[in-house]
């Protein structure tokens, strides 16, 4: 009775250990979403400090959306983060970016965050089934991005539609004509002590130029570790029960595998851990590619959440141009899903396109390595050289 009475007592300082580990867990989150809000007001801070009224002539050699396109694809590829990269995004617009240039690095962004599952997907190369399953997983939602910009970046260069319905939505926020966030603004007094504090410290040992240039640096890198780790302490907390809920919520449907998807994409803060959590279930069989579909473009939408609550950092002239980025993103990704997934025309082609290069692949390993290098790489750097050669 004794020793049964001690190894309940075990059992239960264990899971109030746990408990209390989670809590933990949960608090850091908070913090590391603080520091998210800090960090993009330290970008903001930054660039209005280094460029003054100059941001426009600064930014000058990204005033070709192709060029803006490229910026954003490459950085999240070697970055391996779009949240990272979109909140980086509406720091820039914060200190004055122009929202036209920001609008094709956003789609850009989602097109660069695919080449992680895509790498993921190569961990299946010694088992051809289990590869081309996984493979297929990966590149369909490369494919829905590629198709997406395709569609509404020459819209977006000729009549401005998600500029303009994103200015609306932001304006209407933010009270029409208005351009500031008071009403919204709960984040300003509890970032602005840390970020004037760290722009002070700056400023009593460097030029003025200087320090703006290192309130930027540090803001960029803060990002950069804020996603990476709390990232890693979401999957931690989730990680488990998202797997659950996959099983038994993505083969229901696609409103189902869309709104799941959008679901543990903003609980993990990354499309990227979504997507990549998904493929080795597809390359296992436990999904068919129809059912992996609608959970990425559930993940595109779910990303969106990072900007959205990185603009919430901005204040001033120039916040409801942050804002209106954000919006951009969200617009973007739900008008691409209700285009291309609603008119099955269109549905189709990811799938296809998915499904042949992934018998390319199965029998020459080496257009896997040839793809991903041509379209996250040598692509982008083609869509340069045509813009500048023909000046569009």
């Amino acid at each position: 009775m004794n020793h049964s009475n001690t190894a309940t007592l075990k059992e239960a300082a264990v899971s109030d250990q746990d408990s209390i580990r989670k809590w933990m867990n949960w608090v850091g989150v908070a913090l590391l979403v603080y520091l998210l809000l800090i960090a993009v007001s330290m970008i903001g801070s930054g660039f209005k400090a280094a460029t003054g009224d100059s941001a426009k002539e600064l930014f000058a050699f990204a005033n070709n959306p192709f060029t803006g396109l490229v910026i954003g694809t490459v950085a999240t590829a070697l970055i391996q983060s779009s949240s990272t990269v979109t909140s980086i995004i509406v720091g820039l617009v914060a200190g004055g970016m122009p929202v036209g240039i920001a609008v094709p690095m956003i789609m850009g962004a989602n097109v660069g965050t695919s080449v992680t599952n895509t790498l993921v997907s190569l961990g299946h190369v010694r088992n051809g089934e289990e590869f081309r399953r996984a493979f297929a997983a990966a590149t369909i939602h490369d494919f829905f991005n590629v198709l997406s910009v395709v569609i509404f970046l020459p819209l977006e260069i000729m009549f401005h539609p998600l500029q303009k319905l994103a200015g609306w939505a932001a304006g209407f926020l933010v009270g029409g004509d208005s351009m500031s966030m008071k009403g919204l603004d709960f984040i300003k007094p509890i970032t602005k002590p840390v970020v004037g504090g760290v722009e002070s410290g700056l400023a009593s040992f460097l030029p003025e130029k200087i320090a703006a240039i290192g309130l930027i640096v540090i803001g960029i890198v803060l990002i950069f570790l804020v996603v990476t780790f709390i990232g890693k302490l979401l999957k931690s907390l989730m990680v488990g029960r998202a797997k659950a809920i996959l099983h038994s919520a993505v083969g229901r449907g696609p409103i189902s595998g869309i709104g799941i998807g959008a679901i543990i994409t903003i609980l993990v803060q990354s499309s990227s851990t979504t997507t990549s959590l998904i493929v080795p279930l597809a390359g296992n069989g436990l999904f068919t590619l129809r059912q992996v579909y609608p959970f990425t473009l559930g993940a595109n939408i779910g990303t969106c959440v990072t900007a959205m609550l990185a603009a919430t950092a901005v204040s001033g002239a120039n916040s409801v141009f942050a804002l209106q980025i954000a919006f951009v993103h969200l617009i973007y990704n739900v008008l691409g899903v209700i285009v291309i997934y609603g008119i099955p025309f269109l549905r189709k082609l990811p799938l296809f396109a998915a499904s042949t290069l992934a018998d390319a692949a199965v029998r020459n390993k080496f257009v896997a390595i040839g793809y991903i290098v041509g379209v996250f790489f040598l692509l982008p750097g083609l869509l340069i050289f045509v813009s500048h050669q023909f000046g569009i």
